[in-house]
Formats: structure tokens, C-alpha cells, sequence
């Protein structure tokens, strides 16, 4: 039985690290090129996770700062009728952002891969 164990704690070890860097069902991924060619679409929630300083430091327009700290609190100010646009600095914590708000029972929710840092 004591041999199993570390076989077990590996296990599960790696099924844990596997599923965080899997992407989340039902979340759209898309590029910064895409992002940019749809900044004007008024039908669409924009939202930057970062932290209040990385958001003043550098931000993009028409993107609203919800930091991933407070967004499961702030949800109630979303609209779960409109697509969600999210962005952070390398594309993590906004696809952490979208399990958030998966759990929540949003559906339309999008993810800009390599976030902040693609932005060139």
C-alpha cells in the first residue's frame, strides 16, 4: 500500500496541473488582431482582470478594469445577454477570469490569448 501512494499523490498531482492549463469549455479564444478589428462593437462587455495599476500603467480603450480579485463579487454587474471580452497581461488570468464566470452560468465569454504582452 505505501508504495501506491506516491503513485496516487502523482497522480492527482498531475491531473490538477493538466486541467488549470487546459483551455475552459465553452470559452472562445482570439487573437490580438481580432480584438482590435472589433474594438468598436458596442454589443460587447470589455474587460481587463489586471490589477488597478497595470490597468492605469497601460490600458486599452473601450476595456473596463474588473480585477480578477473582485470579479466573482462584481459579477452582478455584468450582462449575462452580452459577450465578454476578456484581457489581462499574458492571457492567464483572464482565462481564469472565464472559469469565474463559467461557473457563474455566463455563456457568451471570450478570451484575447497573450493579452496585454501581444499587443505590440
Amino acid at each position: 500500500m505505501e508504495a501506491i501512494l506516491p503513485w496516487i499523490i502523482g497522480l492527482l498531482l498531475g491531473w490538477f496541473i493538466i486541467k488549470k492549463l487546459l483551455p475552459v469549455k465553452g470559452v472562445q479564444n482570439i487573437t490580438v488582431q481580432e480584438t482590435q478589428k472589433r474594438l468598436k462593437e458596442k454589443n460587447v462587455q470589455w474587460i481587463d482582470v489586471r490589477t488597478p495599476g497595470e490597468y492605469r500603467a497601460n490600458h486599452k480603450k473601450p476595456f473596463k478594469n474588473v480585477p480578477l480579485s473582485d470579479l466573482a463579487k462584481r459579477s452582478g454587474e455584468l450582462d449575462r445577454d452580452q459577450e465578454i471580452v476578456l484581457i489581462c497581461q499574458s492571457g492567464m488570468r483572464s482565462m481564469n477570469a472565464a472559469k469565474v464566470l463559467k461557473k457563474q452560468g455566463f455563456d457568451k465569454i471570450t478570451n484575447v490569448k497573450g493579452g496585454m504582452s501581444a499587443w505590440g
